[in-house]
């Protein structure tokens, strides 16, 4: 029988390494294909910090508690995976050498999405008397560097195929909210663009942080950086809300005019995936719904 679900009832995942995980309500599983093809699990109950206790639940607040969150099952879920997917012959990852991979990938990221963009403000701020343009065009610079990331990975075999993992997952998902029966032909019907795309949300965040930023004045270069991290949260907070509510509304047409430079963005992070791949991703579903 096809799922049956309420609006507000909402499933979600992320690609992993030759699988996907999902995520509905309390539960949580990955699905990654192994080297003989056959599908290897990961399955556990997790009750949100939101559900756990209410304040965190609270709209502005839940978005960067749940990312927080998402980042650390993600973790989990990409370690398991790794794992799995690798054979025996290929050196798997030691808990130590993703913890400092994932050290070092923050670092990266804070440098090149914080800390040049700021030095870029502190450089151009003595010749541009409209704050807001000044901000704009500091996110401009934010952009541009993500853009050049995500096209650079194009370039790398296993991010191509982790991209057409995020494929199926989307399809899926998307199967799913449709009330479709989840077979192969039914998923492979929908699009591998999603309005709640964690890289729509990525997207969400430097637009919503031009805004926040520009409350912050001119000041020099080091508390800008301070300020912008301790900013994140606020930022993430507003840019969770408002993936949500074009998740919700995307039947509306100006709704999907907020989604369509997401949806753009997808076409870079999400290809269309293979038979064997969405049904890793209708696996993984299964064990959450």
């Amino acid at each position: 029988m096809p799922s049956q679900h309420q609006h507000e009832d909402i499933a979600g995942g992320q690609a992993l390494i030759e699988g996907v995980m999902m995520r509905h309500g309390n539960k949580i599983a990955a699905a990654v294909r192994k080297p003989d093809k056959e599908i290897a699990f990961q399955e556990r109950e997790y009750i949100p910090l939101t559900k756990r206790y209410k304040i965190l639940g609270w709209m502005f607040i839940r978005g960067t508690i749940t990312l927080f969150e998402m980042m650390i099952v993600g973790f989990k879920a990409l370690m398991f995976s790794a794992n799995v997917a690798l054979s025996e012959e290929e050196k798997k990852p030691q808990g130590w050498e993703m913890y400092l991979s994932l050290l070092i990938s923050f670092s990266i990221a804070i440098i090149f999405f914080v800390v040049i963009p700021a030095f870029f403000f502190t450089k151009t701020k003595f010749y541009i008397d409209n704050l807001l343009l000044l901000n704009i065009l500091e996110g401009c610079v934010r952009l541009g560097m993500f853009l050049c990331f995500l096209a650079a990975t194009l370039f790398m075999e296993d991010m191509r195929r982790v991209y057409m993992y995020h494929g199926a997952e989307h399809k899926t998902v998307f199967a799913w909210e449709s009330g479709q029966e989840l077979t192969v032909e039914n998923v492979k019907n929908f699009s591998t663009r999603h309005p709640r795309c964690g890289t729509s949300f990525i997207l969400f965040v430097m637009i919503v942080s031009i805004l926040v930023f520009s409350l912050l004045g001119r000041p020099d270069f080091l508390h800008r950086v301070i300020y912008k991290i301790m900013l994140l949260p606020v930022v993430a907070g507003i840019a969770y809300e408002a993936i949500r509510f074009t998740g919700k509304y995307t039947r509306f047409k100006s709704v999907q005019w907020l989604s369509w430079p997401g949806l753009m963005l997808q076409k870079i992070t999400t290809r269309e995936p293979s038979d064997d791949q969405i049904e890793v991703a209708i696996a993984a579903m299964k064990k959450v719904i």
